[in-house]
């Protein structure tokens, strides 16, 4: 069987970890690449970078075929970001485990960029979902009574924190990278990012230490196995 890795230096398990240590936390590159110095391991930040470019939708794509089935509420909402000093607009959906089902970047929050994202979220995810949560934005009525008329919209500005707090790494990481630069690199980066981000952070406040422990161990395991060599993994 191929390996996804024909033609690199390093092994599996370096490139893997530089990876991990990305998305996992509010790294830039170039501290990535001093961390694996301190362990001895010469590795340039342009490649660490390349890595990521290269392996990160790869590892989402994985960790998305292992998903379970998502819940049937979904929660959706809107913040804007800065994409080469030009404000466009985030749209992002999860269900009510707090499981990122799909990202949009759209320069408007109208009626026609909401209907363009309901459309994306059901052409992933196959299938209407039974609860829609979103604030009170008008754009997300235009949407539902267009695409998922069928479906259950409820609109309050306090019951959509499960999408809001999801917001946050996202937050931090744009922080860290001081912007994006382009809309296609930052919905590249974002569309791997919101999958394997969520995966390395078990919800700690949710669980006792026991389970947090165990739960942890199981999803470093399932990391392990998405990012063996074969093709067909």
């Amino acid at each position: 069987m191929s390996s996804v890795y024909k033609g690199f230096r390093f092994p599996r398990e370096i490139i893997s970890h530089c990876v991990w240590l990305y998305h996992r936390f509010t790294l830039s590159f170039r501290e990535v690449a001093l961390l694996m110095a301190a362990r001895g391991i010469k590795v340039t930040y342009e490649t660490i970078r390349t890595w990521c470019a290269r392996f990160g939708p790869e590892y989402a794509r994985r960790l998305r075929r292992r998903q379970p089935q998502t819940g049937d509420k979904w929660h959706l909402d809107e913040v804007f970001v800065k994409i080469g000093g030009v404000r466009k607009y985030l749209w992002r959906a999860v269900d009510q485990d707090g499981n990122v089902l799909d990202i949009l970047i759209h320069g408007k929050r109208d009626g026609s960029a909401a209907t363009r994202f309901f459309r994306k979220l059901l052409k992933k995810q196959g299938r209407r979902t039974r609860v829609l949560v979103t604030d009170k934005l008008a754009s997300y009525q235009v949407a539902h009574r267009e695409t998922m008329s069928t479906s259950e919209h409820r609109q309050n500005k306090y019951s959509n924190n499960r999408c809001e707090n999801s917001h946050q790494p996202t937050r931090q990481r744009e922080r860290a990278m001081k912007g994006f630069r382009t809309v296609v690199a930052a919905q590249r980066f974002l569309a791997s990012f919101s999958r394997i981000s969520p995966h390395l952070r078990p919800p700690r406040h949710r669980m006792t230490a026991t389970d947090h422990r165990t739960e942890l161990a199981a999803r470093v395991q399932m990391w392990d196995q998405v990012t063996e060599q074969s093709l067909t993994a």
